[in-house]
């Protein structure tokens, strides 16, 4: 017997992505992008190699400096432009907000996402989208493919640059969010990949 999939629907609100129940038993995850339903690839072992070791490098700058901050691991954002309509996931994220209980990670500092071959223009759009939301500070990209980011920060009159910051080695990375500076070639030491 075969059984049969519920079709994916075609608008939803925030609200009704929240209730859905996707049938999907891989585990999946899924967002919500301008009231669409879109399954998320799962990260190939480059990808997921960098965001351990980013949680990694984050996580310790914070515990080693006292801060109040944390990182979460694919947090839930709901961006300020459209936001009845938009439920995205970055890989990584850092606020330093309390836990709120809810879903949507409150407040967020610093958004990353990990730009890979088959979903970058989606990523792009995430990004984009992260821009809307009023705490965010910084927004990072780093590939997969090549160890190389792109870092967008917000200006002290709350506007971003037209085009990110790029950073490869043997540059550092400056992430004034959380006071941080590191290696570029720090992010990418178990991913396999060569200056």
């Amino acid at each position: 017997m075969v059984a049969l999939r519920k079709p994916v629907p075609t608008h939803m609100t925030v609200e009704a992505f929240l209730r859905w129940d996707s049938d999907d038993v891989t585990g999946r995850r899924w967002q919500l992008v301008d009231g669409e339903p879109v399954l998320m690839a799962p990260a190939a072992d480059a990808h997921a190699r960098i965001q351990a070791e980013l949680v990694r490098l984050l996580g310790n700058h914070l515990l080693a400096a006292g801060s109040a901050c944390s990182v979460v691991v694919a947090p839930a954002i709901v961006p300020r432009v459209q936001a009845n309509e938009n439920f995205r996931i970055p890989d990584l994220g850092v606020t330093c907000a309390p836990p709120s209980g809810g879903v949507a990670v409150p407040e967020p500092v610093l958004l990353i996402e990990i730009l890979s071959p088959g979903n970058e223009a989606q990523t792009r759009s995430n990004i984009w989208t992260y821009t809307t939301i009023p705490s965010v500070r910084e927004i990072l990209a780093v590939r997969s493919t090549r160890m190389e980011a792109e870092l967008l920060p917000r200006g002290s009159d709350g506007n971003w640059p037209p085009t990110p910051a790029i950073i490869r080695p043997p540059a550092q990375l400056e992430l004034s969010s959380i006071d941080l500076i590191l290696l570029i070639t720090d992010i990418y030491r178990t991913a396999g990949l060569s200056k």
